[in-house]
């Protein structure tokens, strides 16, 4: 693969600088399309900015097909404040162990989320699943406590204390449109706008 490196180089920065390329040249051409086939495989690489860049062509593509979603929400459960994540904690691997929620010190709590990150990602796995399966209604036959949703979509982050938490788009079947809540605040003949008194 010959790339000549300065048009590469060049290519990079602009559109590092948001400015939209269109290849001209021979070796433009060839530069831009390894750019676009890391953009490609990167696009499978968790955390990526290529990662990113899909996940958002995801959300508008969901947006174009359903619509502007319902809601936004943020799932930050409290993990060392949680029993069972801190039952989680405790290494009872070949252990019949009685679940029995110990009070502990704060500190001690943080420490033994600390400890063992595997157990806090596994809790909230289990908080995240619980969520969409019993908040949202995902996968019931009746609706979840939004309303029928529609789609969802989410994705997970780690906070500064290394913490995971979710930030998820929420989209309901017949929700009315940002355009149609405008409407009926905007007319004043409306129910949606009428006071009582």
């Amino acid at each position: 693969l010959n790339l000549n490196h300065s048009v590469l180089s060049n290519i990079s920065k602009r559109l590092s600088l948001g400015e939209r390329v269109k290849p001209e040249t021979q070796e433009e051409k060839l530069c831009y399309k390894v750019i676009q086939d890391l953009d490609t495989i990167g696009g499978h690489v968790e955390g990526s900015l290529a990662g990113k860049k899909s996940m958002r062509n995801e959300i508008w593509s969901l947006i174009s097909y359903i619509g502007a979603p319902s809601w936004f929400i943020t799932l930050s459960p409290a993990d060392s404040k949680h029993p069972i994540c801190l039952y989680l904690t405790h290494n009872f691997a070949d252990k019949d162990i009685e679940f029995k929620p110990e009070i502990c010190l704060p500190d001690e709590a943080y420490r033994l989320v600390a400890q063992n990150p595997v157990a806090a990602a596994r809790f909230f796995h289990f908080m995240c699943e619980t969520f969409i399966k019993h908040v949202l209604g995902v996968g019931n036959n009746s609706p979840g406590l939004y309303g029928k949703t529609n789609a969802y979509y989410g994705t997970v982050e780690q906070q500064g204390r290394l913490t995971l938490h979710l930030h998820l788009l929420l989209w309901i079947k017949n929700s009315l449109s940002p355009q149609e809540i405008r409407d009926r605040i905007m007319d004043s003949t409306s129910d949606f706008t009428k006071t009582n008194g």
